[in-house]
C-alpha cells in the first residue's frame, strides 16, 4: 500500500527498505536485527536499515528520517512472524505519520513473513539438530514436536501458528506435531508438554517460534529442561530460535518485492479488527484499533534509559483522544479539545496526553472522548463536561459515570 507519491517505476539507487523490529530488552537480539538487515542489503544491492517498535533506537520514524535524505521510495518490510496488532496498528500508524512528514517520499508498507516454505524448512533443520542432540531418529522413534510461539491476543496470529505447525507435520515423520505458547493463549507450553508425556513418546522436541535468542527463549529453554527432569522416560531439548539464518533472507527478500510493487495481500476474512470473531466483538472497528496503537506508542515513546531500565518511560499516565470528525466538529470537538487541556494544564495532578483523532465510529452520540488505558468513552461531551473528566477523572481517577457511552 503507498501514498503520497506516484508508485511509478525508479532505479534501485533511489530506494531503500526498512527492517521493522519488535525490539527487546537484550541488545543481542537487536543486534541479530542489525545484523539480518547487513545481509538483506548484500542480497537486494539496496539500502537496508533496520528500524524499532520499542526497546531499541532507532525508533520506525527516526530511521525513515534518516533514510529520507538520500532516496525517494522506502519499502518497510515487517520482521514479524505473524499479524498481531504491531503489524496490523502500530507499523501502519509509523508509516502513516512518517508519509505525513515526508510527503515527497513514497513509502510502501510491506507484510510479515507470515506462513512461507523456507521456515518450514527452517523448523525442519531445527528439529534435526535436537533430534541428533538426543540421539533419536524419526524414522525411527516416536518423536513429537512442539513449536512454541510467543502467544498473541489476536486469534488470526494463533491460527497462523496452528496452520505452521500442521506444515511442518506434513511429508515428515514425526509421530505428531503440536502447538503452544508462552502466554497470552492457550496451551501454554508447560501444559502442552504434560499432555505429551501420557502418551510416552521416545523423544520430545521443543521449536521456540521466534526470530531472537532473548528473553521468551530462555523461558521455552527453563521450561523445557524442567519437563525433561520431571520425566525420566522422555527425553526432551528446546531448539535455536530461527536466529540469522540465510533462509530468512529468502522470505525477507519476497516480502520486499511484495511491497514494492504494491502486491501485498492480507485477508481481512479472519481479522477481529474487520469481522465480528466469538469472544472478540470489542475488538471490531479501525478507530479503536487506532487508539490501543496510540496508547501503546505513547507507552514506549521514551528510549533514551533502555539500557538502564529497558520497560521504565517517561509517557503520561492517560491519552485521551478526541474525535473531530466532521459530525463531532459540528457538535463542539474542538472547543471540548481545548477545553481539555486548559484544564490539564491547569491542573496540578493531570498526567495525560490529550490528542486529536478521526472517526471512532460513534457519529451522533458526540463529540466523543475516548481515556486510555482506562478503556473509557464518554459521549455528547459539552466544554463544560471537559472540565469535569479533567478534575474526577484524570486527575483522580474517578470516571464520570453520567457521560460514559461505553467501555472497552
Amino acid at each position: 500500500m503507498t501514498t503520497n507519491a506516484s508508485a511509478a517505476s525508479a532505479g534501485l539507487d533511489d530506494e531503500a527498505v526498512l527492517l521493522a523490529g519488535h525490539g527487546s530488552r537484550r541488545e543481542k537480539s537487536n543486534d541479530q536485527v542489525r545484523e539480518l538487515a547487513a545481509d538483506l542489503e548484500d542480497r537486494l544491492g539496496v539500502p537496508v536499515d533496520a528500524g524499532f517498535l520499542e526497546l531499541a533506537k532507532p525508533s520506525l520514524s527516526d530511521a525513515i528520517d534518516g533514510l529520507a535524505a538520500s532516496v525517494s521510495r522506502i519499502s518497510v518490510v515487517h520482521l514479524s512472524l505473524f499479524a498481531a496488532s504491531h503489524v496490523k496498528n502500530d507499523v501502519p500508524l509509523a508509516v502513516e505519520r512518517a508519509r505525513a512528514a515526508h510527503p515527497s517520499l513514497t513509502i510502501h508498507n510491506g507484510a510479515h513473513l507470515g506462513i512461507h516454505p523456507a521456515l518450514v524448512d527452517l523448523l525442519d533443520d531445527r528439529a534435526a539438530d535436537v533430534e541428533a542432540t538426543l540421539g533419536l531418529d524419526r524414522e525411527t522413534d516416536d518423536v513429537a514436536v512442539v513449536v512454541c510461539a510467543r502467544g498473541s491476543s489476536d486469534p488470526d496470529a494463533n491460527a497462523d501458528a496452528h496452520k505452521l505447525a500442521r506444515l511442518l507435520y506434513e511429508g515428515r515423520a514425526f509421530d505428531r506435531v503440536e502447538t503452544a505458547f508462552v502466554g497470552v493463549t492457550e496451551p501454554e507450553l508447560t501444559d502442552a508438554l504434560h499432555t505429551l508425556a501420557k502418551d510416552r513418546p521416545d523423544g520430545v522436541v521443543v521449536l521456540p517460534y521466534m526470530l531472537g535468542d532473548g528473553v521468551l527463549t530462555g523461558r521455552v529453554r527453563e521450561w523445557t529442561a524442567d519437563f525433561d527432569a520431571e520425566y525420566p522416560y522422555v527425553d526432551a531439548a528446546a531448539g535455536d530460535p530461527l536466529g540469522i539464518d540465510p533462509r530468512l533472507l529468502d522470505v525477507l527478500g519476497d516480502r520486499w518485492q511484495e511491497a514494492r510493487t504494491e502486491s501485498v495481500e492480507m485477508s481481512c476474512d479472519t481479522c477481529k479488527y474487520k469481522v465480528e470473531l466469538d469472544g472478540y466483538e470489542a475488538d471490531v472497528g479501525g478507530a479503536r484499533a487506532t487508539l490501543r496503537a496510540l496508547t501503546h506508542q505513547a507507552s514506549h515513546a521514551d528510549r533514551d534509559d533502555v539500557d538502564d531500565d529497558p520497560h521504565v518511560h517517561d509517557a503520561p499516565a492517560h491519552h485521551v483522544a478526541v474525535c473531530t470528525n466532521q459530525t463531532c466538529a459540528a457538535d463542539g470537538a474542538p472547543e471540548v479539545l481545548e477545553r481539555l487541556r486548559q484544564a490539564a494544564r491547569d491542573s496540578d495532578a493531570c498526567d495525560a496526553r490529550i490528542t486529536r483523532s478521526s472517526c471512532l465510529g460513534r457519529c451522533g452520540d458526540g463529540p466523543m472522548v475516548a481515556v486510555y488505558p482506562d478503556g473509557v468513552w464518554y459521549g455528547g461531551v459539552d466544554a463544560a463536561d471537559a472540565e469535569r473528566i479533567v478534575s474526577s477523572h484524570l486527575d483522580r481517577d474517578r470516571i464520570v459515570s453520567d457521560l460514559v457511552d461505553q467501555t472497552l
